[in-house]
């Protein structure tokens, strides 16, 4: 069981970073689990504007996950582009899409176990969309949450997997989805991997790597960002 007052901390500062971000939710664009799935794989070293940028030309193209199994793909190479890398990005949104229609008859599966046996689909997509698409709790272990976690000293853990189960042990299984959001769009905005803005940081009091960024408020609040990356 984790310590009381570890508990009681990683939740009020969850409780403040919610009422910082009213708004937080996942920044990808979607309008069904398909296409969730489908971006977040694409989201994988670019960032979320670039891929909402692309995806409404992908999806008015191919729509389902039977219309982008037999696409072209050069002009799938096309589509994709834009984000980089789209040689490899290209060939597994085929080969995920060819693996629904084979598998699943072309939807989604709600479920985390049959998520991970899919091409390109590991633990932390699989929770996006089983927490955005389909409601179901997961904490998504992204590069901002588990740097953020660490800095709030609730876990020293660096596996993806292990900070995952030691994170979720700290929270109510309802609040994870959400508590995921917070910490990520807090991520984006303040607690910056290299200058975190310290000063400007609304649960510095509760943070023991206060001081790892410019404290002085002005100086801070140079650092903030009022969205996520570009």
């Amino acid at each position: 069981m984790p310590d009381t007052a570890l508990v009681r901390r990683a939740r009020r500062i969850n409780r403040v970073l919610a009422q910082t971000y009213p708004d937080a939710r996942c920044e990808l664009d979607f309008a069904d689990p398909f296409q969730l799935l489908v971006v977040t794989v694409l989201s994988a070293q670019t960032t979320d504007r670039r891929v909402n940028a692309a995806s409404p030309a992908l999806f008015t193209a191919y729509p389902t996950a039977e219309a982008m199994a037999a696409a072209p793909r050069e002009h799938l190479e096309q589509l994709i582009g834009p984000l980089g890398f789209f040689r490899a990005k290209t060939d597994a949104v085929l080969k995920l899409s060819q693996a629904l229609v084979e598998r699943y008859d072309g939807q989604v599966p709600p479920r985390m176990a049959d998520l991970v046996t899919l091409p390109g689909v590991g633990r932390k997509t699989a929770n996006v969309v089983l927490g955005n698409a389909f409601g179901i709790p997961g904490i998504t272990v992204d590069t901002h949450f588990g740097r953020l976690v660490r800095r709030f000293g609730w876990t020293v853990e660096t596996d993806p997997v292990k900070v995952e189960h030691e994170i979720g042990a700290l929270f109510p299984r309802r609040d994870w989805t959400m508590l995921s959001h917070h910490v990520i769009w807090h991520g984006r905005r303040i607690c910056h991997a290299k200058r975190p803005a310290c000063g400007a940081c609304p649960v510095a009091r509760w943070c023991p790597a206060y001081g790892e960024g410019p404290v002085d408020p002005a100086q801070a609040a140079l650092l903030v960002k009022t969205q996520g990356p570009a």
